[in-house]
């Protein structure tokens, strides 16, 4: 009988990774993306299997990094051997553009999750639009509410005038005038 070893820390295959990397803003836009082409182009270089690229673009940082408070931010997910990644880590460290990166090891979701995924995301919508119906339904009360007032203080309004025009024709009549 034949037995294969094999370590139960390190597994072996293709690993599931996300590198989220930032440039810096010193580069144009048109820059920018040809940098974010080079960091794709890393990846395939040591066979990688790019499963998701997303181009952010410019944003501002929620604090200053190296002196740069805006940069160029850019997303892949990828499939690579396990021990190809410190290649890549190595590389992106000593390449002058790019700012900051992080790279993390992504669980690959099956059917099941993605349907359970789903259900919690149509739940929040749900909650979304039952409190966003409660807001309009206050709002819509509010607005009858100060209509009742303002049409009270109209008829006020109204009623003094018609008080006052009383007034000023007693005034203006000529027979008291004499």
């Amino acid at each position: 009988m034949l037995q294969f070893f094999m370590s139960k820390t390190k597994p072996s295959g293709l690993i599931h990774y996300e590198i989220l990397f930032i440039i810096p803003n010193k580069f144009t836009d048109d820059e920018a993306k040809d940098i974010f082409k080079k960091v794709g182009q890393l990846i395939t270089s040591l066979e990688g299997k790019i499963t998701l690229e997303n181009y952010w673009g410019k944003k501002k940082f929620a604090y200053p990094i190296k002196h740069e408070n805006y940069g160029y931010y850019g997303l892949f997910e990828f499939d690579l051997e396990r021990t190809l990644i410190s290649e890549i880590n190595t590389k992106l460290r000593l390449d002058n553009n790019i700012l900051r990166f992080l790279i993390i090891k992504k669980d690959v979701k099956n059917e099941e999750q993605i349907k359970k995924d789903q259900k919690i995301r149509a739940k929040i919508e749900d909650k979304k639009a039952k409190v966003q119906e409660e807001k309009e339904e206050k709002e819509k009360k509010i607005k009858k509410a100060t209509k009742k007032i303002t049409s009270k203080k109209d008829e006020d309004k109204k009623i003094d005038l018609k008080n006052l025009e009383e007034k000023l024709d007693d005034v203006l009549n000529i027979d008291n005038l004499l």
